[in-house]
């Protein structure tokens, strides 16, 4: 198993950056060509995500992308630092803090309508959204 590790800060022009690397590994580990763009526009997703989160919170640690090579599949996640309260957990929120979740609720949305293999876990010292997509192996010469 094969992993890449990236930390950047949580700046909206270091996205990019985490996106062309994510389809170069990627492409490398033998993720479908006609998928790349997916892989890019959901990793972009997740990224200004986690971006928008630490900047909202206030956090200075990096978002954190992990691009894991298996056997069969390749995964990528993205993690953040930002404390994540459950739906309905009764703590009033004013106009901006709604406008924050719906923007939440729609870039997940994004995410899951790019990726059919999709996990999301947040809690109170973060979250973590981990994307996975099948690999074929490269093909072996015969001669």
């Amino acid at each position: 198993m094969a992993t890449v590790e990236l930390r950047f800060s949580a700046l909206p022009e270091h996205v990019r950056t985490a996106r062309l690397v994510a389809a170069a590994v990627a492409r490398r580990a033998g993720v479908d060509e006609a998928v790349l763009d997916e892989v890019r526009l959901a990793v972009g997703e997740a990224c200004s995500r986690a971006v928008g989160l630490h900047q909202s919170a206030g956090i200075a640690a990096p978002v954190k992308v992990a691009l894991i090579e298996e056997e069969k599949q390749f995964s990528i996640e993205v993690g953040d630092e930002a404390p994540h309260s459950a739906p309905g957990d009764g703590v009033p929120g004013g106009a901006a803090e709604d406008a924050e979740a719906e923007e939440d609720e729609m870039g997940l949305a994004v995410i899951s309508g790019l990726v059919d293999d999709v996990e999301v876990a947040a809690g109170e010292h973060g979250g973590l959204i981990r994307m996975t997509w099948p690999t074929t192996p490269p093909a072996v010469a015969l001669g």
